[in-house]
């Protein structure tokens, strides 16, 4: 086990999901039900489930597409999604 990785992905996962859509649709479910249990378990197993898919997607592709070229799509696709949103926030303000 690399746990540098692990903590590496922990570290970033838990501050990614903080504050984000999925975790205030999560407050909305616990505020809305009498079984916070029941909130606590499906958002879990949704988590693992996502994750658990993104990790054999990303082995998968890693088998056929260099790293390299990964990293560099993932960046030009986070790149195109900030300037999409920063020209959306300028053409209404």
């Amino acid at each position: 086990m690399d746990w540098r990785l692990f903590a590496t992905v922990f570290g970033t996962m838990f501050l990614a999901e903080l504050g984000d859509k999925t975790q205030l649709a999560t407050i909305s479910f616990a505020c809305t039900s009498k079984y916070p249990l029941a909130v606590f378990l499906g958002g879990s197993l949704a988590l693992v489930l996502s994750t658990l898919l993104a990790v054999l997607v990303g082995a998968g592709l890693q088998k056929v597409v260099p790293v390299k070229i990964l990293h560099i799509i993932a960046a030009i696709a986070f790149i195109v999604i900030g300037v999409l949103l920063l020209i959306k926030n300028l053409r209404t303000t």
